[in-house]
């Protein structure tokens, strides 16, 4: 071998298809671990990124009234103060609604639940029955349902105080994010590199069309599931019939679980009001909604507003809810939206290359 002779290669310890694998393996890795640090942080700094999450939700939902409003040449802080206020009168109207279906009917259904105990135990008797353990339970949690309303009176002052609190926040980002969201895209574009502002753009604007659908499309599908559901309460003569689609109206925003969940204590007002038939009969009801829900709503009005697929939709609801409870259920969609908006802007953004 002559020295111009270039000495030969070794072959790689691993075929390319391994080290491509291996190399995406990383990736994968990297991004995971990077989302479970974000998702950490935001679960530390809850106290201000639930409030924000929350108020980003609300801007995107109220966007229209806003737009309208400044259509009719009404100047940014008006509308958006205006904007606000109708938000605030919604909230106020549907708690206001809520707390006097569940306070007038709560004794009810803790009578209900006692007389079906006795019922129980005086058809079946005692002594090891499963349906006379059954019974014992039912006694048992009617008895304490008032018991626990009291006391949780005293600990609903320290919640409603941190409730306060929180939407107070939630109300002053609403406003500015409402009021100064024009000026956002420009913030973006300053902060980032210029080879890349065009991407961070569309992404920011691609990211708000998805919130904001997902928003809209939920808002739908809440108001017809409230609609039914108090058709059929209405119909089965159940008291409190528009307090309880109401709680089925809030409900309906985390997606398949939430208005079930919610129909629950109609089916419990219905139970407490009429006996066994009529809470069937109300039961029946909100499965038949959450049949309509499941079947034709979500797939249909979703898929037009936000492209995830249903088992998506169900798969990021319990994610969001095991990680964070109710908020994070009902953040949860929002956020794989953003990102799946996020992640198509980047797949279909040109090559950016260096001038020198």
């Amino acid at each position: 071998m002559t020295s111009g002779d270039t000495p030969p290669r070794e072959p790689p310890l691993l075929p390319r298809p391994a080290r491509s694998a291996a190399a995406w393996s990383a990736v994968i890795l990297l991004v995971v671990a990077v989302v479970a640090g974000l998702v950490a942080l935001a679960f530390v700094l809850r106290a201000v990124t639930a409030p924000l999450a929350i108020a980003i939700l609300g801007s995107a939902l109220l966007h229209p009234l806003y737009g309208r409003l400044l259509r009719w040449s009404v100047p940014r802080s008006w509308a958006a103060g205006l904007t606000c206020v109708a938000l605030v009168a919604l909230i106020a109207g549907t708690v206001w609604v809520l707390v006097r279906t569940i306070s007038d009917n709560a004794a009810k259904i803790g009578a209900a639940l006692t007389d079906a105990a006795g019922t129980l135990r005086d058809k079946y008797g005692g002594g090891g029955d499963p349906a006379a353990e059954a019974s014992d339970g039912l006694h048992e949690l009617g008895g304490r349902l008032g018991e626990s309303i009291a006391n949780g009176v005293v600990d609903g002052v320290g919640i409603a105080v941190q409730v306060v609190s929180g939407g107070v926040l939630v109300l002053a980002l609403t406003f500015f994010l409402l009021r100064d969201g024009h000026e956002l895209p420009g913030v973006v574009r300053v902060v980032t590199p210029r080879r890349h502002r065009d991407t961070a753009d569309r992404i920011l604007r691609r990211s708000f069309l998805a919130v904001a659908g997902y928003m809209r499309g939920t808002t739908i599908i809440a108001l017809i599931d409230a609609t039914f559901i108090a058709i059929g309460l209405l119909v089965l003569d159940v008291p409190g019939a528009p307090g309880l689609a109401a709680l089925v109206f809030v409900g309906a925003y985390v997606p398949y679980i939430g208005a079930f969940l919610s129909g629950l204590l109609a089916v419990l007002v219905a139970f407490a009001d009429g006996g066994l038939g009529k809470a069937l009969g109300a039961l029946g009801v909100v499965l038949a909604v959450q049949l309509i829900e499941g079947t034709f709503l979500q797939p249909g009005i979703q898929s037009r507003t936000v492209a995830l697929h249903p088992a998506v939709v169900m798969g990021a609801v319990v994610a969001g809810g095991a990680v964070a409870g109710i908020l994070g259920a009902l953040l949860a969609v929002p956020v794989v939206a953003v990102l799946v908006s996020a992640l198509a802007v980047v797949r279909d953004a040109p090559v950016a290359r260096e001038t020198g």
